[in-house]
């Protein structure tokens, strides 16, 4: 295959505001408001009916699987705009909106392009933090239930701060700044009942948000999972696992091309589609998987392998100029 059919250019504009395209500006209003829906949940809570917030609450936890895995994740491939003030300002909303620190989630995400979802090696590492292997056992991969559960608590963050350290810039600054951030929007949601402000303890909202919270992290781990789940570590080109539902990838902003994405991380979501059908062929001679479902929903393929069914199947790898992790 000729190199320039798996090359695909960024987008360019003349705008003054967006780096790449003007059509960056669906995924930064999505992200806005995301932030803005959290803020109407704390103010909605003390007015509106428990059934009517349960229901509230668990859109939030797939808006926050959905700003993860779409918005925050081409934010740290593509940053959105020219000015990296307004790129450190995006972040920062973000990270109130997920809860999350969005320059740490660059930190792990870029070690997850380093290992593509390694297998464990002779010491039981894995070079990619959120590799499927990391946890598993015999070399094979992790049980979902356990991965999709437990990932929320693994986070070192003390190694996320020594990879922020070693880019020598200011990502170390902003990743503590993102966490206070958010603690603190949170912290004002504890203590400030919204519909009685002489109230400072806003417990029932507390005991509402937390669980919803940790459950949208889950459905993002639940998301990563099957994007890696019968792929082959082995080969560049079948890191990923792919899905090309319209919707799914309208609304993730086309991370659903993940087997083409981990290929070449640096594609823009508007270029993807295009890129997948320079691929193709190759695509299809190497076996990369490929599910009709969203990845959240994996778990419901047909076709899907049983645990260490492919681990175990003999292999080769292919040389196609390995890509490594770029910002």
């Amino acid at each position: 295959m000729n190199a320039d059919a798996i090359r695909i250019e960024r987008p360019s504009t003349n705008s003054k505001l967006f780096a790449h395209t003007r059509w960056d500006v669906l995924p930064a209003a999505g992200g806005l408001f995301h932030l803005a829906y959290l803020f109407g949940l704390y103010f909605l809570f003390p007015r509106a009916p428990l059934w009517v917030m349960l229901i509230l609450g668990f859109v939030y936890s797939l808006m926050v699987n959905a700003n993860i895995n779409g918005v925050g994740h081409n934010f740290i491939h593509n940053p959105f705009f020219r000015s990296k003030l307004l790129n450190r300002l995006f972040g920062i909303t973000q990270s109130m909106a997920c809860c999350f620190s969005q320059t740490m989630y660059d930190a792990v995400h870029m070690q997850h392009h380093k290992g593509n979802s390694d297998r464990q090696d002779q010491n039981r590492e894995t070079i990619d933090w959120l590799s499927i292997y990391r946890h598993g056992h015999e070399g094979e991969v992790e049980n979902p239930w356990s991965y999709v559960f437990l990932s929320f608590f693994r986070d070192d963050v003390g190694a996320i701060r020594k990879e922020l350290r070693k880019r020598n810039n200011d990502d170390l600054f902003w990743g503590n700044f993102e966490l206070a951030a958010f603690a603190t929007t949170l912290l004002v949601m504890a203590i400030i009942v919204p519909a009685n402000p002489i109230h400072f303890i806003n417990w029932r909202f507390v005991l509402f948000f937390l669980p919803f919270w940790y459950l949208g992290h889950c459905f993002s781990y639940l998301n990563g999972y099957y994007r890696h789940y019968g792929a082959n570590p082995d080969k560049p080109i079948a890191w990923g696992v792919s899905s090309y539902g319209k919707i799914y990838n309208w609304l993730f902003f086309y991370n659903g091309y993940h087997a083409e994405h981990h290929f070449r991380p640096k594609v823009h979501w508007t270029k993807m589609e295009k890129f997948r059908k320079n691929i193709a062929n190759l695509q299809k001679q190497e076996g990369v998987r490929t599910i009709k479902r969203a990845h959240m929903l994996g778990f419901l393929d047909p076709d899907l392998p049983k645990r260490g069914e492919r681990d175990r199947e003999k292999v080769g790898a292919i040389d196609l100029n390995r890509p490594r992790a770029v910002r």
